[in-house]
């Protein structure tokens, strides 16, 4: 399995040193990083003949402008309008940059989704407005010279953005697509009865640390859908979707027992599970992200996943 950090969960100066440190691979170690401020448009900048950049053969020589895009947002794509928004605010400053002959090359690296074709698009827009060569790094180059590069991860603690916990995502994907598909009268919705298996929720929270902010500003938004997933689950027509979904707590609770350490709060390990699980290139799930802490809520809420019963309490 390819190993992926999530770059969106970095803040801007760790991006911006992330960025720096693959310009010290591809360029040279004479890239110079610029500290936090006003700063011309520049975020680094490197002079001279690159490493192998664009390739060891043709090295780009000359001035390098170098700067970070960076997003926090998981799906967020070079397509998005605020990503050309951005670049378009820079384009007076390569202009300016390049009157004054202090650049030949713009490198701009963005952990946003990046296409071959929007990526030649952009590139065109920058050199027809500033007549400067340039380049755009999306997530996927980034990912793959972090791969080529592994000491720049360990250098900069990027394991500590690493998901512990692993399951086979697929299969909730799935369950939250087709319960979002799914129909169900309001009739019937009134014959189920609460009967969700659970301990009392005070205790769940006390005895898995979930904090009393997030139960209350987060995870009740979910209870109005707990009974439609529990008539999804036991409607004979979704039995092989009850089997998936019994597989992934299964998994999911082997997993959350034997890695709770590693995280302080439960609330955390739901969020890692919802950013693993969101898929940017399945529509359908996009559409109805919101489904999948629904799910994950439910899974709590029903005792699924988590502890259930106190280190006291009686066999």
């Amino acid at each position: 399995m390819n190993l992926k950090y999530p770059l969106y969960n970095l803040n801007d100066d760790e991006f911006e040193k992330l960025s720096a440190f693959i310009c010290e691979r591809i360029l040279g170690t004479g890239t110079i990083v610029f500290s936090t401020g006003t700063d011309g448009g520049r975020d680094a900048k490197f002079t001279g003949k690159a490493n192998n950049f664009p390739s060891s053969k043709k090295p780009w020589d000359g001035k390098f402008v170098i700067q970070a895009k960076h997003t926090t947002d998981p799906v967020a794509s070079c397509s998005g309008s605020s990503f050309q928004t951005i670049l378009k605010k820079e384009l007076p400053k390569l202009v300016k940059l390049k009157e004054q002959s202090k650049i030949d090359y713009y490198l701009v690296f963005t952990n946003r989704k990046l296409s071959s074709r929007r990526d030649m698009k952009i590139e065109d827009l920058i050199d027809q407005e500033t007549d400067v060569a340039n380049c755009i790094f999306g997530e996927e180059i980034i990912q793959l010279w972090l791969r080529e590069y592994p000491d720049i991860g360990k250098t900069l603690g990027l394991n500590k953005l690493l998901m512990p916990l692993e399951f086979y995502e697929k299969d909730l994907q799935e369950i939250v697509v087709a319960f979002s598909e799914s129909k169900i009268s309001k009739e019937k919705l009134k014959t189920i009865q609460n009967d969700l298996t659970r301990i009392p929720i005070e205790e769940k929270n006390k005895l898995n640390n979930l904090g009393k902010v997030y139960f209350d500003n987060v995870l009740k938004n979910s209870y109005s859908d707990f009974e439609k997933i529990k008539n999804f689950l036991k409607n004979p027509q979704n039995e092989e979707y009850k089997s998936k979904y019994d597989n992934t707590i299964s998994d999911l609770q082997e997993e959350i027992i034997i890695k709770r350490s590693e995280y302080s709060a439960f609330e955390e390990i739901l969020n890692h599970l919802y950013k693993l699980i969101l898929d940017s290139k399945n529509k359908k799930l996009n559409m109805n992200r919101k489904l999948i802490r629904v799910f994950l809520h439910y899974m709590y809420f029903n005792c699924d996943i988590g502890i259930k019963e106190s280190e006291n309490a009686e066999t």
